[in-house]
């Protein structure tokens, strides 16, 4: 078993372009031409691919790119028993405008899990692991799964299912951690929370309107949220590192909210019991570094200084200055660069292409070799 932990100096957050045979693949599945075997067997040539690929330009750290995945967030809850979801009409939540064509998702019953099937997923991907490789699992986090059920448009009809918000949050909390065993025992060393709602959460005006909630109740709803994420942290085994991503959404290269992250760093960065963080720090939507000086003790940060959302490189020395700028805040041996995000949150991709891709991940690492060419 591989003893690497994440994050590494050059690293990225999870998800890749899915190939074109393996979008037509699941088109072929959905129209009824392929059975589920034969779709399997294109997701797992084409997750070899892609670990061939990351190992070939010298990263660490594998994922299986989300590509047995319709959505970063979404088939994770589908694994859990009393979620169930269907095609979307009209589409849902927007994302600057566009309406995402992701499934309309929905609590039929008091959720449990057991043999998830990302337990499955896992097991294929650790045996590529090896000396200079470690394979990471991207999940959303435990206060993403309560806040998609407790939000202003889904709290009455979870409340339809549970007495009380408390007790959907106890059992968000044993799914989770029952979860976290699962997929310990299967190997996993390195687990990563992606979180959207606190990236949410940085827009006041989003806040209440995802929320519902205002005022001291929204406030007490923020530490709420925290406490589920420490809760599953403090459960986990000791040698299983956990990191988080915080994201503002990424759908089609469009963005779901806006704001810098001082209103959420006292809890986020101060009182989150996480190894790192991956934050999106890509455009004048996330603000500045100031607010890094809240993350406390020796907890990492992991700069997301290169857009997944156009082909265009980065200016190289920029981004240099820019990791020299948040290192008055965050020392730089704490300090690490990737993208901001995946480069497909959900399987329609980002605008750029696969060679545009492995240029921004080639960008990053060019740059990072450069930076702690010393560490």
């Amino acid at each position: 078993m591989s003893k690497l932990q994440t994050p590494f100096r050059y690293d990225f957050v999870g998800s890749f372009l899915r190939p074109e045979k393996l979008k037509q693949a699941r088109a072929d599945f959905e129209a009824g031409n392929i059975n589920k075997e034969q779709l399997t067997a294109v997701e797992n040539d084409c997750i070899r691919g892609l670990v061939a690929k990351l190992k070939e330009i010298g990263y660490h750290v594998i994922t299986d790119g989300e590509f047995r995945r319709a959505t970063w967030h979404l088939d994770f809850m589908w694994g859990f028993a009393g979620v169930e979801h269907k095609k979307t009409v009209e589409g849902n939540q927007t994302f600057d405008a566009e309406a995402a064509m992701i499934d309309d998702t929905f609590m039929t019953g008091k959720i449990s899990v057991k043999n998830h099937p990302f337990v499955e997923h896992f097991k294929f991907l650790k045996q590529f692991e090896d000396e200079n490789t470690v394979a990471k699992q991207t999940i959303p986090s435990p206060c993403q799964f309560y806040a998609f059920f407790t939000g202003a448009e889904t709290l009455d009809k979870t409340l339809e299912i549970y007495d009380t918000e408390e007790a959907f949050a106890k059992d968000v909390v044993k799914a989770y951690s029952e979860f976290v065993q699962e997929i310990y025992v299967a190997g996993c060393r390195n687990l990563q929370f992606d979180d959207c709602v606190w990236g949410g959460m940085v827009d006041a005006k989003m806040a209440v309107a995802l929320t519902g909630r205002t005022g001291q109740r929204l406030e007490d709803y923020k530490k709420l949220l925290l406490e589920l994420n420490n809760q599953v942290v403090a459960q986990a085994p000791e040698d299983l590192v956990i990191n988080t991503h915080v994201c503002r959404g990424n759908y089609h290269s469009t963005f779901f909210s806006s704001g810098a992250y001082d209103s959420v760093a006292d809890l986020l960065f101060g009182e989150e019991n996480v190894n790192a963080y991956y934050l999106e720090y890509d455009d004048k939507r996330s603000g500045g570094f100031a607010p890094l000086a809240k993350v406390s003790g020796d907890k990492k940060v992991v700069l997301g200084l290169i857009t997944t959302k156009t082909p265009e490189l980065e200016d190289k020395e920029k981004v240099i200055a820019r990791i020299h700028e948040a290192a008055k805040y965050v020392p730089l041996d704490r300090l690490y660069l990737s993208p901001q995000c995946g480069f497909a949150s959900c399987e329609i991709g980002n605008k750029l292409t696969e060679e545009e891709q492995w240029a921004k991940l080639k960008l990053v690492k060019e740059i990072a070799d450069e930076v702690w060419s010393d560490r």
